[in-house]
């Protein structure tokens, strides 16, 4: 006979609170889940969002990040004989040697953190257009001047229009706040290069160079002209996203890591609970099942039964938690940046890939919780069950 699941729909109400708490174990256990991807995923996508697909960046290899990678002022002068370096209307070269260096800034909730401070030039309009000065002004790059990002300002003391910020023996007097579209540089305080590296005592030495090519299909003869030349054997260009993304990497990891390490604890408490609803429920139908086996429904159809209940209970419990750890995409957090040892603002986020893998954990609670309970359903003697 075909399977009732007609029965299993109408039944699935009848144990009202324990099918509510069993449900909403099995949510807590997917908002947990949920919420772990969706933080790796957002230090993923602010990073990534912070380089440009239009932008190269050229760092000494084997560096972990900005802040360990240095590159000597002759070396910056022979990249500029590089072909297929954009320009200007009026012929300077779209290209940024930026020294990176951080600092330490009180947090306005209490405390203190790292923060990265950026030197650029004023080529730094044509390689990032899309920041935006939200208040006060560009840095004048004769002076001790700064911009901060939108999330520094947020976050720290100090960071304010007006405030003067004392490291490297001097003061410097943030004129400006920025901002772009939530990526990384919005953790950053911009300064003029020469500034800062004249503070910093770095003579011409700096950490990074972003350049924008005339045209990215160049980018491998651009390369190609880096590994043919011999004094930049210990350099490497690479796409500025590419870059940050790479930066994401060791964090992200750590965060799934431990988070699904917890959320695998979790998971034995909602997959117990599921277990003795389901054994609850086969203990209140016993003279039911004894009817179904007598009205000829096979054990194979008792078991399915069950198993979709089970199921049911499961992907409810799934889309609950979703739909609560979609609400976190509003908030913000920080962390450090384990590889720019600075303070890095990001937002959760939530993409198709992290809603698949709820779903099937889900599914894969039920399945565990489920299938004993079934299957004990699925053996119970007709006699004995229709004895009740």
């Amino acid at each position: 006979m075909a399977i009732p699941f007609k029965y299993t729909t109408r039944s699935f109400m009848t144990r009202k609170l324990t099918t509510f708490i069993t449900i909403a174990g099995i949510a807590l256990v997917v908002f947990v889940f949920a919420a772990v991807l969706m933080m790796a995923y957002g230090v993923e996508k602010t990073l990534v969002a912070t380089g440009s697909p239009d932008n190269i960046k050229v760092v000494r290899k084997s560096s972990q990040g900005e802040i360990s990678s240095i590159i000597e002022g002759e070396i910056v002068n022979l990249i500029r004989t590089l072909p297929h370096i954009a320009t200007t209307a009026d012929g300077k070269q779209i290209m940024s040697a930026e020294p990176s260096v951080i600092i330490n800034l009180l947090i306005k909730s209490g405390g203190m953190s790292n923060i990265s401070v950026r030197g650029v030039g004023q080529e730094v309009k044509s390689l990032r257009p899309q920041v935006k000065i939200t208040s006060g002004r560009m840095f004048n790059p004769s002076l001790r001047e700064l911009i901060a990002g939108k999330a520094v300002n947020k976050k720290f003391a100090g960071a304010d229009i007006g405030s003067k910020i004392k490291f490297a023996g001097d003061n410097w007097t943030v004129v400006g706040i920025f901002e772009d579209d939530g990526s990384g540089f919005e953790s950053e305080m911009w300064g003029d290069s020469n500034q800062l590296l004249n503070a910093f005592n770095r003579g011409s030495a700096v950490s990074t160079i972003t350049i924008k090519l005339d045209d990215m299909k160049n980018f491998e003869q651009f390369k190609r002209a880096m590994a043919t030349d011999k004094r930049l054997l210990q350099y490497e260009a690479m796409t500025e996203q590419r870059f940050f993304e790479m930066q994401s990497e060791a964090l992200a990891i750590f965060i799934r890591i431990l988070g699904t390490f917890i959320t695998i604890i979790f998971s034995f408490g909602a997959t117990i609970g599921a277990t003795i609803t389901m054994y609850s429920a086969v203990a209140n139908r016993t003279i039911e099942i004894g009817t179904m086996r007598s009205l000829g429904f096979s054990r194979r159809s008792i078991l399915t039964v069950f198993m979709a209940e089970s199921m049911m209970i499961a992907l409810i419990a799934a889309a609950v938690g979703i739909a609560l750890a979609s609400l976190l995409q509003f908030f913000s957090i920080s962390t450090l940046n384990w590889n720019s040892f600075s303070d890095l603002t990001f937002s959760f986020a939530l993409n198709p890939s992290i809603i698949i893998s709820c779903f099937v954990f889900a599914v894969f609670m039920g399945l565990l919780g489920g299938f004993l309970p079934a299957a004990r359903a699925a053996r119970l003697n007709i006699v004995n069950a229709l004895r009740g």
